[in-house]
C-alpha cells in the first residue's frame, strides 16, 4: 500500500499537517518515536490529558489517519515515484486518547511508502561544555522538562535552571509548581530581552508575568549575566559553581551553590538529517544554525518534501502549528493559503528571529573550559585533544573529528557540533549522517515487516 503523505514527527507541526492533510481526503500516516503525540511543548503522562485544543486535534487524526507511535525513523529514500520511510518500532503504543481504535504492534523494522513527506521532527537541545558537564545530575532544560511533564519525575530535589533563552522560565517554573526547590535561575544574557521589539512582546507578556509569579511567589533568584561554569561532585552533582559575566560572557566573579540537579540550555537544534538525507536545500538560520530552506508553501528544494515547525527554524509551538496547516493544505491541492495563516506565520516569525538576536551564545564560554574539560562525552574527548587536532593542522571541524574522535559516538554530533564547531572558528554544517536515528545492527539485519 502506497499512502499519499507520510508525516515524521508527532508534535504541532506534524499533528497540524497530518489533520489537515487527511481532513482534505488524503491517505495519511504519522509517524512518532514516542509513546503519545505531543512532542516536547504538549508532553504529558500516561493516561493524563494534554492540552484540550491538542487533544481534539489527535482524537480527529487519529479518526482519519494512520498513527504509529514508537516508531523511531532512521531514514527516508526514494524510489521512482514514492519515498520510503525506514522506521524502527520499540514496542507497542498505547490508546491515549479513548478513540477505541487498538495499535498495532510497534516491534520491529517497517518500511512505509508513501508519495509525498512531511519532516516535522522537531529539536534538541543544545548544550554547552563545561567542567563537570557529564557529572549524574547534570541534564539539559528539555530533558529535565520532559521527566517532569512525561513521568512526573523531578529531576532532583534541588535545582538551579542555566543558560539562555526564555525556555529557561517555563522550566523553572515547572519545577517550582511541582514543589522542587529551584536554587536559582541563571540567564547569562543581558536580560534586554525583548525590550528592543514592545510590539512583537505584548503577545507574550501574559505568559512571562505567568512565569515569573509562579518563581516570584516560591522566592526563586533570577539573575541576569550570571551562567554556571562548573559541576561538582564525585558519583553525583553535589554543587556548581555560579559565575558574574561580562557582555561576552568572560568570567567577572564566581560563587559556589549546593545543589544535586542542573537543567542546562543554551537555544535549540534543529533536527534536519532526514531533510539532508534527501538532498534538500538548507540555508543558515538568524543565529547561523543550519535548517531546512522552504517556500511560501513549506515545500523544500526536492520534489514531493515537506517541511515544518523547528526543521524550519525554532520558533515555538504555534509558528510550528500554522507551517504545519499551511503544509497540509499545499499538499492537498489548495489553490492559495488563507492570508490570516500567511500573516500570523510572517509575525511569528519576525518574533522567532528577534528572540534569537535577544539571546545570542556569546564567544566568552570558551573560556570556561579547562584543558581535561570534556567537548565530546560520548568519546570522552578532552579540549586537550581538540586542541592537539588543531596544532597537527586540523582547521575545521570534520578534521579535528577525524583525528580527536569527537562527535563519533552515540548521539553522533548531536551533543558537541555545536561546540565543537565553534572551537573550530567556523559555521556548524548541515549534519550528514546516513542514519537519522541510533539503530543497531541486528535491527538493520531484520526483514522489515510487511508494509502499512
Amino acid at each position: 500500500m502506497t499512502h499519499d503523505l507520510a508525516v515524521v514527527g508527532g508534535g504541532p507541526a506534524g499533528v497540524a499537517g497530518a489533520l489537515t492533510a487527511a481532513l482534505a481526503g488524503l491517505r495519511v500516516v504519522l509517524l512518532d518515536g514516542g509513546p503519545r503525540l505531543g512532542g516536547q511543548y504538549f508532553r504529558h503522562a500516561h493516561g493524563a490529558e494534554p492540552e484540550p485544543r491538542f487533544a481534539r486535534q489527535t482524537r480527529a487524526l487519529r479518526q482519519r489517519a494512520d498513527v504509529l507511535l514508537q516508531h523511531q525513523v532512521w531514514a527516508l529514500s526514494r524510489e521512482d515515484d514514492a519515498f520510503t520511510v525506514h522506521a524502527y518500532g520499540t514496542s507497542r503504543a498505547d490508546d491515549a486518547y479513548g478513540t477505541g481504535r487498538a495499535e498495532e504492534p510497534a516491534h520491529g523494522r517497517a518500511e512505509i511508502r508513501a508519495r509525498h513527506v512531511l519532516i516535522a521532527t522537531g529539536a534538541h537541545d543544545r548544550p554547552l561544555p563545561f567542567p563537570g558537564w557529564d557529572l549524574p545530575g547534570v541534564l539539559t532544560a528539555g530533558g529535565a522538562q520532559a521527566l517532569l511533564k512525561g513521568e512526573r519525575v523531578p529531576a532532583g530535589r534541588r535545582i538551579a535552571v542555566a543558560g539562555t533563552g526564555p525556555f529557561l522560565l517555563p522550566v523553572a517554573a515547572g519545577l517550582a509548581e511541582a514543589g522542587v526547590e529551584v536554587a536559582g535561575v541563571f540567564e547569562a544574557s543581558g536580560g534586554l530581552g525583548l525590550a528592543r521589539h514592545p510590539v512583537m512582546a505584548l503577545g507574550k507578556a501574559g505568559e512571562a508575568a505567568g512565569y515569573a509569579w509562579a518563581l516570584g511567589t516560591r522566592r526563586v533568584p533570577y539573575r541576569r549575566r550570571h551562567a554556571v561554569i562548573a559541576a561538582h561532585g564525585e558519583d553525583e552533582l553535589r554543587a556548581v559553581t555560579v559565575a558574574r559575566l561580562d557582555r561576552d560572557w568572560n568570567v567577572l566573579g564566581t560563587e559556589e551553590l549546593e545543589c544535586d540537579a542542573l537543567a542546562v540550555g543554551y537555544g535549540f537544534v534543529p533536527q534536519i538529517e532526514l531533510a539532508v538525507q534527501l538532498g534538500c536545500r538548507t540555508r543558515g538560520d538568524t543565529d547561523g544554525t543550519p535548517v531546512v530552506d522552504v517556500d511560501a508553501r513549506q515545500r523544500t528544494s526536492v520534489p514531493g518534501v515537506w517541511a515544518a515547525g523547528e526543521p524550519t527554524g525554532v520558533g515555538g509551538w504555534e509558528l510550528s502549528e500554522i507551517e504545519g496547516r499551511i503544509a497540509g493544505l499545499a499538499l492537498a491541492g489548495a489553490a492559495e493559503v488563507p492570508g490570516l495563516l500567511l500573516r500570523r506565520r510572517a509575525r511569528l516569525r519576525a518574533f522567532a528571529a528577534a528572540l534569537q538576536t535577544a539571546y545570542p551564545v556569546r564567544p566568552g564560554w570558551q573560556s570556561w573550559l579547562a584543558q581535561d574539560t570534556l567537548v565530546c562525552r560520548c568519546e570522552e574527548v578532552p579540549l586537550a585533544r581538540v586542541r592537539e587536532a588543531q596544532a597537527l593542522g586540523a582547521t575545521d571541524a570534520r578534521s579535528i573529528k577525524l583525528l580527536a574522535r569527537p562527535g563519533m559516538g552515540w548521539c553522533q554530533g548531536r551533543m558537541c557540533g555545536y561546540a565543537l564547531a565553534c572551537l573550530a572558528g567556523e559555521p556548524q554544517q548541515p549534519p550528514r549522517r546516513p542514519i537519522a536515528q541510533p539503530i543497531s545492527l541486528g535491527a538493520l539485519a531484520e526483514p522489515p515487516q510487511k508494509e502499512r
